[in-house]
């Protein structure tokens, strides 16, 4: 089944994205920082950073990895929480041509250096706590790879000695829309971590699109979430694009975040459901002054109906819910305050993505019927990093040749062409021959009143091959048992989807960006109920 995007107002940039010439990310904070020297580009706790300041240190970088070597396309890795020399960092580095391989820092030892070296890093920039982490796992990062630190170190300030003298001025580069912007590994939350291939060209398109959603120089966006997620960068980038004010917390604690927004006069966000969740519960949330506030976006993790409704009915401003993929393809964004009926969904297409719904055998499916969702769009990844079979994985074609890209998700278009997600296909339990969506069943479990989350996977059974069971965190002060709660559940649902076990939890685990470690709780259960 094919839907078409929804036209949406807007102004001529956003109408018409693909009719502006190219322009890359560094030439466009050049041109703020002569243009608007004085105005604020970053903020860390206390550390204001105007766009000259940053410039002149993004200069530098891409003077001293030019001084060092680094040919166009090269890839530098950097691992560590949000700061002023991350950010410089990463832009020095597509200033001189190279490419940015940012890695999670909750990752092993093991896996970061193992990233890196998969990447080709011409370069480690880290900071302190990444390395006293290598340091007590005792891996070694590989000696054709330097290291740079972030952070001041042994009482130098941060990137020093490595960074050339103030002043320093980079060889210009001319950067082609197909070279390499990033290389984002994937969480690993379905095994190996696989390095997406991001393009300036792609990244170009988020900057254009980014003006629908209100991106101009007065904006000032918050994030809370890690500069290595894409989740983090699509407003990150369009932000610093047009000029506006990056306001960056290292780490997430709510009642923080509400202090920076109702202080900083913050107008844009982009937060991830548990955050949401976190906010919303805190006592003293309708006590702050957040007026200011025009757009909120969401994005990387199942958004449930009654926590967008809460959202809209307490916190000013839009709030938007973007569906995709880091890899790219197909995105669907809901408008949420201006479809409140359709909360349930996450929305339609955007403005020039072409969504399809495909059978197990890579057919369209009939209109209403559910199926796997492909995308394609002007942002797509060019491919996961040395892994062509894996890329051809993640492929599909239409009739005339056209390229998709495959999530993995299972959803159906209602009348209106909104689209419901079911469950990642790889998530979906198949018991007795029937197929089990646990999404369905973690939206019925919420409805318990001691249920304050839950994750529903599929375990081995000897009898029905597969079968339901839950994981529970109980609200504070509440003391329904786990059978208690199983009872309830299995009265409300049909024979097929009652929970086979029900385990309670104090917390489900979870990415750094939100998501649900599912295989985590399907290792976890540890047996095979009957």
């Amino acid at each position: 089944m094919t839907v078409a995007a929804n036209p949406v107002a807007a102004n001529p940039v956003a109408e018409n994205p693909d009719t502006l010439p190219f322009r890359d990310l560094p030439s466009l904070v050049a041109e703020h920082a002569r243009a608007r020297p004085e105005a604020t580009a970053l903020v860390v706790g206390e550390r204001r950073v105007s766009y000259a300041q940053l410039d002149a240190l993004v200069d530098r970088v891409a003077a001293s990895l030019q001084r060092d070597g680094l040919a166009p396309g090269e890839r530098v890795a950097v691992c560590g929480s949000s700061s002023v020399e991350y950010v410089a960092v990463f832009l020095g580095t597509l200033r001189a041509g190279g490419a940015v391989a940012p890695l999670a820092p909750s990752s092993t030892a093991e896996q970061l250096v193992g990233m890196a070296v998969d990447a080709d890093a011409h370069r480690f920039f880290l900071d302190g706590d990444v390395a006293a982490a290598l340091a007590a796992a005792g891996v070694v990062v590989p000696a054709d790879m330097p290291v740079t630190r972030l952070a001041a170190h042994d009482g130098q300030p941060p990137l020093a000695p490595w960074l050339a003298a103030p002043g320093a001025r980079p060889a210009p580069v001319v950067i082609d829309p197909a070279w390499p912007f990033n290389l984002i590994y994937s969480s690993g939350t379905t095994g190996t971590p696989k390095g997406i291939v991001q393009s300036h060209g792609m990244r170009w398109g988020h900057i254009q699109r980014a003006a629908i959603s209100g991106y101009a120089a007065d904006v000032v966006t918050l994030i809370a979430t890690p500069l290595y997620s894409n989740t983090t960068l699509v407003s990150v980038i369009p932000t610093l694009a047009y000029g506006g004010c990056v306001v960056m917390m290292p780490k997430f604690d709510a009642l923080a975040y509400l202090q920076i927004a109702e202080r900083e006069r913050v107008t844009h966000t982009m937060l991830v459901p548990v955050q949401y969740q976190r906010l919303m519960a805190r006592p003293e949330f309708d006590r702050f002054d957040l007026s200011s506030f025009r757009m909120k976006f969401c994005t990387s993790a199942p958004f449930n109906a009654a926590l967008k409704a809460d959202v809209l009915k307490r916190w000013p401003g839009g709030l938007a819910e973007y569906y995709g993929m880091t890899e790219g393809g197909g995105t669907c964004v809901l408008q949420a305050h201006l479809f409140p009926d359709k909360l349930h969904t996450v929305g339609q297409p955007a403005e020039g993505h072409d969504i399809r719904l495909i059978d197990e055998q890579g057919r369209e499916v009939a209109k209403g019927e559910a199926g796997e969702v492909v995308g394609r769009s002007g942002a797509m990844m060019t491919g996961y990093h040395k892994q062509p079979a894996k890329t051809a994985e993640a492929e599909w074609f239409d009739g005339e040749g056209r390229r998709y890209i495959r999530t993995g998700d299972v959803g159906r278009f209602d009348e209106d062409g909104f689209l419901v997600l079911f469950d990642r296909r790889k998530d979906m339990v198949i018991s007795g021959g029937f197929n089990i969506y646990p999404s369905d069943l973690e939206g019925v479990l919420r409805k318990h009143p001691a249920v304050a989350d839950c994750a529903v996977v599929g375990v081995p059974s000897a009898e029905w091959g597969e079968t339901p069971v839950a994981y529970v965190v109980r609200r504070d002060g509440l003391h329904d048992s786990a059978e208690a709660i199983r009872d309830w559940m299995n009265h409300q649902v049909g024979k097929t989807q009652r929970l086979s076990g029900l385990r309670l939890v104090d917390e489900l685990p979870r990415s750094a960006i939100g998501k649900i470690l599912k295989r985590e709780l399907r290792d976890a259960w540890g047996q095979t109920p009957g």
